[in-house]
Protein backbone atom coordinates (compact mmCIF):
# COMPACT_ATOMS: atom_id res chain seq x y z
CA UNK A 1 0.00 0.00 0.00
CA UNK A 2 2.68 2.22 0.73
CA UNK A 3 4.21 1.91 -2.37
CA UNK A 4 1.17 2.70 -4.43
CA UNK A 5 0.83 5.98 -2.55
CA UNK A 6 3.96 6.90 -3.01
CA UNK A 7 3.76 6.08 -6.75
CA UNK A 8 0.69 8.10 -6.44
CA UNK A 9 2.88 10.78 -4.70
CA UNK A 10 5.69 11.06 -7.23
CA UNK A 11 3.39 11.19 -10.07
CA UNK A 12 1.33 14.30 -9.11
CA UNK A 13 4.78 15.68 -8.19
CA UNK A 14 5.73 15.23 -11.77
CA UNK A 15 2.52 16.73 -13.04
CA UNK A 16 2.79 19.44 -10.95
CA UNK A 17 6.50 20.22 -12.00
CA UNK A 18 5.49 19.99 -15.53
CA UNK A 19 2.68 22.64 -15.13
CA UNK A 20 5.26 25.17 -13.46
CA UNK A 21 8.04 24.27 -16.49
CA UNK A 22 5.40 24.57 -19.43
CA UNK A 23 6.05 25.09 -21.63
CA UNK A 24 9.19 23.92 -22.58
CA UNK A 25 8.97 24.33 -26.40
CA UNK A 26 6.89 25.91 -29.05
CA UNK A 27 2.84 25.90 -28.54
CA UNK A 28 0.43 25.26 -31.65
CA UNK A 29 -2.70 27.00 -31.89
CA UNK A 30 -4.62 25.56 -34.20
CA UNK A 31 -7.29 27.63 -35.67
CA UNK A 32 -9.81 26.77 -38.73
CA UNK A 33 -10.19 30.06 -39.91
CA UNK A 34 -8.20 32.04 -42.80
CA UNK A 35 -5.66 33.95 -42.27
CA UNK A 36 -6.72 37.77 -41.68
CA UNK A 37 -9.72 36.78 -40.59
CA UNK A 38 -10.95 38.19 -37.30
CA UNK A 39 -10.34 34.72 -35.37
CA UNK A 40 -7.26 34.70 -37.08
CA UNK A 41 -6.01 38.23 -36.16
CA UNK A 42 -7.53 37.81 -32.23
CA UNK A 43 -5.07 34.39 -32.62
CA UNK A 44 -2.17 36.49 -33.34
CA UNK A 45 -2.57 39.35 -31.03
CA UNK A 46 -3.12 36.94 -28.32
CA UNK A 47 -0.29 34.24 -29.39
CA UNK A 48 2.32 36.91 -29.57
CA UNK A 49 1.84 38.15 -25.85
CA UNK A 50 1.27 34.57 -24.61
CA UNK A 51 5.04 33.67 -26.33
CA UNK A 52 6.45 36.63 -24.82
CA UNK A 53 5.23 35.04 -21.67
CA UNK A 54 6.18 31.92 -22.01
CA UNK A 55 9.41 32.76 -23.39
CA UNK A 56 8.28 30.15 -26.66
CA UNK A 57 7.03 30.51 -29.74
CA UNK A 58 3.43 30.25 -30.25
CA UNK A 59 2.31 28.85 -33.61
CA UNK A 60 -0.64 30.20 -35.27
CA UNK A 61 -1.89 26.86 -37.35
CA UNK A 62 -4.81 27.67 -40.40
CA UNK A 63 -5.91 24.43 -40.74
CA UNK A 64 -9.03 25.42 -43.36
CA UNK A 65 -11.44 23.66 -45.14
CA UNK A 66 -14.94 21.75 -44.64
CA UNK A 67 -17.03 24.18 -42.66
CA UNK A 68 -14.15 24.34 -39.96
CA UNK A 69 -13.92 20.51 -39.73
CA UNK A 70 -10.77 19.70 -40.42
CA UNK A 71 -8.96 21.92 -38.23
CA UNK A 72 -11.44 20.89 -35.51
CA UNK A 73 -10.26 17.36 -36.32
CA UNK A 74 -7.10 17.46 -36.20
CA UNK A 75 -7.06 19.42 -32.97
CA UNK A 76 -9.74 16.83 -31.55
CA UNK A 77 -6.85 14.24 -32.54
CA UNK A 78 -3.77 15.92 -31.12
CA UNK A 79 -2.23 14.42 -28.10
CA UNK A 80 -3.32 16.27 -24.78
CA UNK A 81 0.39 17.36 -23.79
CA UNK A 82 -0.77 21.03 -23.52
CA UNK A 83 1.13 21.61 -26.83
CA UNK A 84 -1.91 21.60 -29.06
CA UNK A 85 -4.31 24.09 -28.02
CA UNK A 86 -7.41 24.57 -30.40
CA UNK A 87 -9.34 28.05 -31.61
CA UNK A 88 -13.01 26.86 -31.74
CA UNK A 89 -16.22 28.86 -32.33
CA UNK A 90 -19.87 28.89 -32.72
CA UNK A 91 -19.89 27.11 -36.15
CA UNK A 92 -17.48 24.43 -35.30
CA UNK A 93 -18.47 23.85 -31.98
CA UNK A 94 -21.77 24.40 -31.34
CA UNK A 95 -23.35 24.87 -35.26
CA UNK A 96 -22.03 21.97 -37.25
CA UNK A 97 -22.93 18.67 -34.95
CA UNK A 98 -26.58 19.44 -36.45
CA UNK A 99 -25.08 19.83 -39.95
CA UNK A 100 -23.39 16.55 -40.22
CA UNK A 101 -24.43 12.86 -39.67
CA UNK A 102 -20.71 12.02 -39.34
CA UNK A 103 -18.68 14.75 -38.15
CA UNK A 104 -15.24 13.63 -36.78
CA UNK A 105 -15.20 14.79 -33.53
CA UNK A 106 -17.58 14.83 -30.22
CA UNK A 107 -17.86 18.76 -29.65
CA UNK A 108 -18.56 17.47 -25.76
CA UNK A 109 -16.24 14.56 -25.68
CA UNK A 110 -13.74 15.32 -27.21
CA UNK A 111 -12.37 18.73 -26.13
CA UNK A 112 -11.45 20.23 -22.71
CA UNK A 113 -12.42 23.53 -22.05
CA UNK A 114 -10.07 26.10 -20.89
CA UNK A 115 -11.83 29.77 -21.04
CA UNK A 116 -13.52 31.79 -23.77
CA UNK A 117 -11.86 34.23 -25.53
CA UNK A 118 -14.48 36.72 -27.36
CA UNK A 119 -17.48 37.82 -28.76
CA UNK A 120 -17.81 39.07 -31.81
CA UNK A 121 -20.51 40.90 -32.56
CA UNK A 122 -22.43 41.26 -36.06
CA UNK A 123 -24.01 43.78 -37.58
CA UNK A 124 -26.85 43.46 -40.25
CA UNK A 125 -25.58 45.89 -43.44
CA UNK A 126 -27.06 46.31 -47.13
CA UNK A 127 -26.12 48.06 -50.44
CA UNK A 128 -27.01 51.96 -50.49
CA UNK A 129 -28.53 50.95 -53.27
CA UNK A 130 -31.42 48.85 -51.19
CA UNK A 131 -33.76 51.72 -50.40
CA UNK A 132 -34.47 50.71 -46.24
CA UNK A 133 -32.57 52.68 -43.88
CA UNK A 134 -34.00 50.61 -40.59
CA UNK A 135 -34.57 46.80 -39.85
CA UNK A 136 -38.59 47.79 -40.32
CA UNK A 137 -38.20 49.16 -43.52
CA UNK A 138 -36.38 45.86 -44.71
CA UNK A 139 -38.66 43.43 -43.35
CA UNK A 140 -41.73 45.61 -45.26
CA UNK A 141 -39.74 45.50 -48.38
CA UNK A 142 -39.03 41.84 -48.09
CA UNK A 143 -42.47 41.31 -47.20
CA UNK A 144 -43.65 43.41 -50.29
CA UNK A 145 -41.16 41.43 -52.86
CA UNK A 146 -41.28 37.78 -51.35
CA UNK A 147 -38.12 36.06 -52.30
CA UNK A 148 -36.84 38.96 -54.23
CA UNK A 149 -34.11 39.61 -51.74
CA UNK A 150 -30.87 38.00 -52.01
CA UNK A 151 -28.31 37.68 -48.70
CA UNK A 152 -24.63 36.94 -48.89
CA UNK A 153 -23.00 34.42 -46.12
CA UNK A 154 -19.59 32.35 -45.99
CA UNK A 155 -21.11 29.02 -45.91
CA UNK A 156 -24.01 27.11 -44.81
CA UNK A 157 -24.26 27.31 -41.19
CA UNK A 158 -21.62 29.97 -40.94
CA UNK A 159 -21.85 32.92 -38.48
CA UNK A 160 -23.11 35.06 -41.44
CA UNK A 161 -25.60 32.85 -42.06
CA UNK A 162 -27.61 31.75 -39.16
CA UNK A 163 -28.18 35.11 -37.99
CA UNK A 164 -30.21 36.40 -41.09
CA UNK A 165 -32.25 32.90 -40.86
CA UNK A 166 -32.73 33.72 -37.32
CA UNK A 167 -34.45 37.07 -38.68
CA UNK A 168 -36.04 35.57 -41.69
CA UNK A 169 -37.72 32.71 -38.59
CA UNK A 170 -38.74 35.56 -36.67
CA UNK A 171 -40.04 37.85 -38.77
CA UNK A 172 -41.22 35.27 -41.75
CA UNK A 173 -39.99 37.06 -44.30
CA UNK A 174 -39.25 35.09 -47.90
CA UNK A 175 -35.26 35.85 -48.43
CA UNK A 176 -33.01 33.89 -50.64
CA UNK A 177 -29.90 32.67 -49.24
CA UNK A 178 -26.36 32.80 -51.13
CA UNK A 179 -23.55 30.90 -49.77
CA UNK A 180 -20.13 32.00 -50.69
CA UNK A 181 -17.33 29.74 -49.87
CA UNK A 182 -15.82 32.00 -47.01
CA UNK A 183 -16.85 35.49 -46.18
CA UNK A 184 -14.45 37.40 -48.08
CA UNK A 185 -16.21 37.05 -51.36
CA UNK A 186 -19.37 36.82 -49.74
CA UNK A 187 -18.36 40.52 -48.48
CA UNK A 188 -17.08 41.53 -51.39
CA UNK A 189 -20.11 41.26 -53.27
CA UNK A 190 -22.23 42.67 -50.79
CA UNK A 191 -20.33 45.64 -51.43
CA UNK A 192 -20.34 45.74 -54.79
CA UNK A 193 -24.01 45.94 -54.72
CA UNK A 194 -24.45 42.10 -56.55
CA UNK A 195 -26.10 40.94 -53.43
CA UNK A 196 -28.10 43.10 -50.92
CA UNK A 197 -26.99 41.98 -47.27
CA UNK A 198 -25.50 40.20 -45.26
CA UNK A 199 -24.53 40.08 -41.04
CA UNK A 200 -21.31 40.41 -40.47
CA UNK A 201 -18.11 41.24 -38.13
CA UNK A 202 -18.18 45.07 -36.93
CA UNK A 203 -15.13 45.53 -37.35
CA UNK A 204 -15.63 44.34 -41.77
CA UNK A 205 -17.90 47.40 -42.01
CA UNK A 206 -16.45 50.58 -40.03
CA UNK A 207 -14.33 51.93 -42.71
CA UNK A 208 -17.02 50.97 -45.50
CA UNK A 209 -19.78 52.79 -42.98
CA UNK A 210 -17.88 55.93 -42.85
CA UNK A 211 -17.31 55.72 -46.64
CA UNK A 212 -21.04 54.97 -47.57
CA UNK A 213 -20.15 52.07 -49.17
CA UNK A 214 -22.71 50.17 -46.74
CA UNK A 215 -25.60 50.74 -44.30
CA UNK A 216 -25.69 49.46 -41.10
CA UNK A 217 -28.79 48.75 -39.92
CA UNK A 218 -28.66 46.98 -36.78
CA UNK A 219 -26.17 45.05 -34.36
CA UNK A 220 -27.65 41.12 -33.30
CA UNK A 221 -26.47 41.72 -29.99
CA UNK A 222 -28.97 41.97 -27.43
CA UNK A 223 -26.88 45.31 -26.21
CA UNK A 224 -24.96 48.01 -28.57
CA UNK A 225 -21.79 47.92 -29.21
CA UNK A 226 -19.45 50.01 -27.79
CA UNK A 227 -17.53 50.42 -31.54
CA UNK A 228 -21.05 51.30 -32.90
CA UNK A 229 -23.01 53.30 -30.28
CA UNK A 230 -25.22 54.60 -32.41
CA UNK A 231 -26.58 51.70 -33.98
CA UNK A 232 -30.10 50.11 -32.47
CA UNK A 233 -29.78 46.39 -32.06
CA UNK A 234 -32.21 43.92 -33.74
CA UNK A 235 -34.33 43.88 -30.83
CA UNK A 236 -34.36 47.55 -30.43
CA UNK A 237 -35.67 47.94 -34.54
CA UNK A 238 -38.37 45.60 -34.18
CA UNK A 239 -37.88 42.10 -33.56
CA UNK A 240 -37.92 41.56 -29.61
CA UNK A 241 -35.61 37.74 -28.70
CA UNK A 242 -33.34 38.34 -31.00
CA UNK A 243 -29.88 37.40 -29.92
CA UNK A 244 -26.70 36.54 -31.70
CA UNK A 245 -23.27 37.06 -31.08
CA UNK A 246 -20.75 35.20 -32.79
CA UNK A 247 -17.91 33.52 -30.22
CA UNK A 248 -14.56 32.08 -29.80
CA UNK A 249 -12.75 30.65 -27.35
CA UNK A 250 -9.98 28.19 -26.41
CA UNK A 251 -9.69 24.37 -25.98
CA UNK A 252 -7.23 21.53 -25.55
CA UNK A 253 -8.02 17.83 -26.24
CA UNK A 254 -9.68 15.99 -23.92
CA UNK A 255 -7.32 14.05 -21.44
CA UNK A 256 -5.48 16.81 -21.34
CA UNK A 257 -4.07 16.95 -17.58
CA UNK A 258 -6.17 19.25 -15.07
CA UNK A 259 -3.31 20.94 -13.84
CA UNK A 260 -1.90 22.08 -17.70
CA UNK A 261 -5.66 23.48 -18.12
CA UNK A 262 -5.49 25.41 -14.92
CA UNK A 263 -1.67 26.72 -15.78
CA UNK A 264 -3.57 27.81 -19.69
CA UNK A 265 -6.61 29.30 -18.35
CA UNK A 266 -4.57 31.49 -16.05
CA UNK A 267 -2.25 32.21 -18.96
CA UNK A 268 -4.44 33.35 -21.53
CA UNK A 269 -7.20 34.76 -19.00
CA UNK A 270 -4.42 37.09 -18.12
CA UNK A 271 -3.47 37.91 -21.54
CA UNK A 272 -6.85 39.01 -22.11
CA UNK A 273 -7.02 41.56 -19.52
CA UNK A 274 -3.60 42.76 -20.47
CA UNK A 275 -3.79 46.66 -21.00
CA UNK A 276 -2.24 46.75 -24.89
CA UNK A 277 -4.15 43.27 -25.73
CA UNK A 278 -7.32 45.37 -25.33
CA UNK A 279 -6.19 48.33 -27.15
CA UNK A 280 -5.24 46.67 -30.18
CA UNK A 281 -8.50 44.20 -30.32
CA UNK A 282 -11.64 46.35 -28.46
CA UNK A 283 -11.35 48.85 -31.55
CA UNK A 284 -11.62 46.25 -33.97
CA UNK A 285 -14.94 44.80 -32.76
CA UNK A 286 -13.70 41.76 -30.05
CA UNK A 287 -15.68 42.34 -26.72
CA UNK A 288 -12.95 40.09 -24.73
CA UNK A 289 -14.80 37.48 -22.14
CA UNK A 290 -12.27 35.71 -20.35
CA UNK A 291 -14.36 32.98 -17.81
CA UNK A 292 -13.77 29.90 -16.19
CA UNK A 293 -13.86 26.28 -18.41
CA UNK A 294 -16.84 25.55 -16.80
CA UNK A 295 -18.91 28.30 -18.02
CA UNK A 296 -17.22 27.68 -21.39
CA UNK A 297 -18.38 24.10 -20.98
CA UNK A 298 -22.19 25.56 -20.13
CA UNK A 299 -21.98 27.74 -23.24
CA UNK A 300 -21.53 25.03 -25.93
CA UNK A 301 -23.76 23.00 -24.05
CA UNK A 302 -26.67 26.14 -24.14
CA UNK A 303 -25.87 26.61 -27.84
CA UNK A 304 -26.26 23.30 -29.20
CA UNK A 305 -29.70 22.88 -27.84
CA UNK A 306 -30.21 26.64 -29.06
CA UNK A 307 -29.03 26.38 -32.63
CA UNK A 308 -30.54 22.95 -33.02
CA UNK A 309 -33.74 24.28 -32.65
CA UNK A 310 -33.15 27.30 -35.14
CA UNK A 311 -31.22 25.12 -37.67
CA UNK A 312 -34.56 22.81 -37.27
CA UNK A 313 -37.51 25.51 -37.43
CA UNK A 314 -35.38 26.96 -40.67
CA UNK A 315 -34.71 23.99 -42.15
CA UNK A 316 -31.22 24.47 -43.05
CA UNK A 317 -29.06 21.51 -44.25
CA UNK A 318 -25.35 20.96 -45.18
CA UNK A 319 -24.75 21.71 -48.51
CA UNK A 320 -22.10 18.70 -48.39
Amino acid sequence: MAKIWLGAGLMLLAACAQAQNYPLKPVRVITPFTAGSAIDTLARVLGQRLGDTWGQQVVIDNRIGANGIIGTEAAAKAPPDGYTVYLGNISTLAVNPHLYLKLPYDALKDFAPVTMAATIPVVLVVHPSLPVKSVKELIALAKAHPAQLNYASGGVGSAQHLPMEMLRVNTGINIVHVPYKGLGPAFSDVLGGQVSMMFTGVSNVVPHMKTGRLRVLAIGSPKRSATLPEVPTVAEAGVPGFDFDSWTGYLLPAGTPANLITKLHADITRTLAAPDVREKLIPLGFDLVGGTPEAMATLIRTDIARFGKLIKDAGIKSSD
